[in-house]
């Protein structure tokens, strides 16, 4: 079974797969509660655009930061 994105581009921006699944899902927890505060519809579930987010480079953390920063663009 492949995973997409792959681990290792995954964790060029998180450190560790711990440290991801606590990114991923503090993430996906944002994008829900903004869909619903906002009122629009999710067209793909918070955790598959919070993962995507983190293979796009978009939330970069390090060990020793446990805040979730996004990149500028």
């Amino acid at each position: 079974m492949m995973l997409y994105p792959a681990m290792n581009k995954l964790t060029a921006n998180v450190p560790n797969r711990y440290l991801l699944v606590n990114v991923v899902a503090r993430r996906a927890r944002q994008i829900a509660e903004e869909a619903e505060k906002e009122g629009y519809e999710l067209y793909e579930k918070p955790v598959t655009m919070a993962i995507q987010e983190v293979a796009d480079s978009k939330i970069r953390v390090d060990a020793t930061d446990v805040v979730i920063q996004e990149e500028e663009a």
